[in-house]
């Protein structure tokens, strides 16, 4: 199918991949295309497939999935990479999403959160679980908050009013409500405001706007 969403699965329990990928399996616009055991096996079935999300375990032998995030995030046009945690308040979560990750997700997260979420990441429409990725980063935030750089200033008003209900973690349709516009309207300013301040994605705008007290 032209438009299903592609998925590598990394994870050290090969019963846990078996069940996801039956899940993601199950739905006709997702389809796994890789598993990997470790990360640096990981490295290699993700540069081999090409897949739109990677699901990583965290912890795992032989390469982490810090590192193995690391490296992937290296690549031109890297996939989205959302972590496998088993707990929320995870200071590895935080320092994977602060280089580059696109969020998080608990292990034992319900079935239809995890298939939300690889929809989510794709469409970079919200933050996964965004009031989860707040908490996270109001526990791990720098202590002194950086100075905010300049690009910041080159923001127009309604887009620093945008950047502010996004760095909440509201989606397009949410922050569309609030503010009377479409969302294909919300989404372009989205588009505008990641590209001046050289951002990702609306993950990387909410670390953004905690690493510079914006939140």
């Amino acid at each position: 199918m032209k438009n299903t969403i592609r998925v590598v699965l990394v994870d050290d329990q090969g019963l846990f991949r078996a069940g996801i990928r039956m899940l993601v399996d199950s739905q006709s616009d997702l389809e796994v295309v890789g598993e990997a055991a470790d990360g640096r096996e990981a490295i290699a079935v993700v540069r081999a497939t090409r897949p739109d999300v990677v699901l990583m375990d965290i912890r795992m032998p032989v390469l982490d999935g810090l590192a193995a995030t690391a490296e992937l995030l290296q690549d031109p046009d890297p996939p989205r990479i959302v972590m496998l945690t088993t707990f929320d308040l995870d200071e590895a979560a935080a320092r994977a999403i602060r280089q580059g990750a696109s969020g998080f997700l608990l292990k034992d997260a319900d079935p239809e959160l995890l298939l939300a979420a690889i929809r989510t990441v794709h469409a970079g429409s919200a933050v996964i679980a965004a009031a989860a990725t707040r908490d996270l980063f109001a526990r791990f935030a720098d202590a002194a908050p950086a100075p905010v750089p300049s690009t910041f200033l080159t923001l127009t008003e309604r887009e620093r009013e945008i950047f502010a209900l996004a760095a909440r973690g509201l989606s397009n349709a949410e922050i569309a409500g609030r503010e009377f516009l479409s969302e294909a309207t919300v989404k372009t300013h989205i588009s505008r405001i990641l590209a001046k301040l050289s951002l990702r994605d609306r993950v990387q705008l909410v670390v953004f706007a905690f690493e510079h007290g914006l939140a």
